[in-house]
């Protein structure tokens, strides 16, 4: 049997189909892909079964480790400031994730989007918030438990995106 045929034919999850429409929206973002192209091959990613046919969306894009970006372990520092980012973010909501992403997030790319994350869902909670004349901040709650679980993720090294949250910070 070809091991080679046998890597190609596997079924993808979700995960590698949202990496490769990440690649895709980037692509379009820099005018490698017009429109209809983007909306075409967006669905393929996410009707795909197999690698061979997720592979195929991407072929004649530019390769993600192409552009000369070093995409580098975080060391303890990072993991510590990232983990940080998390936690702080439970008294100060997004204050304290903001300023960590703007002083630590131009030293680090780590940093950077783990603080991001955290920004994002505090600000969307703040909005929620707001839309509901207060209601929403009974998810407070809940937010500071997925926070301490994403800064233990964070000192593992591992990034850690929320469910459900407006990504209004890029």
């Amino acid at each position: 049997m070809d091991s080679s045929y046998a890597v190609g034919a596997l079924r993808v999850s979700d995960a590698e189909r949202d990496e490769v429409v990440r690649r895709l929206q980037d692509a379009y973002a820099e005018g490698r892909l017009d429109h209809d192209e983007f909306d075409m091959r967006a669905h393929l990613a996410m009707t795909s079964k197999t690698r061979d046919d997720l592979a195929a969306v991407t072929r004649d894009l530019e390769p993600v480790r192409g552009r000369g970006l070093q995409v580098a372990e975080p060391n303890g520092e990072d993991r510590m400031l990232a983990a940080a980012a998390h936690a702080v973010a439970v008294p100060t909501l997004f204050v304290g994730p903001l300023v960590l992403m703007l002083v630590s997030g131009k030293r680090s790319d780590y940093i950077r989007r783990q603080a991001r994350e955290a920004v994002n869902l505090q600000v969307t909670l703040l909005l929620i918030t707001i839309v509901t004349f207060g209601v929403g901040g009974a998810l407070y709650a809940v937010t500071w438990i997925l926070s301490l679980i994403a800064a233990v993720f964070a000192l593992a090294g591992r990034g850690f995106r929320y469910p459900w949250i407006l990504r209004l910070v890029k």
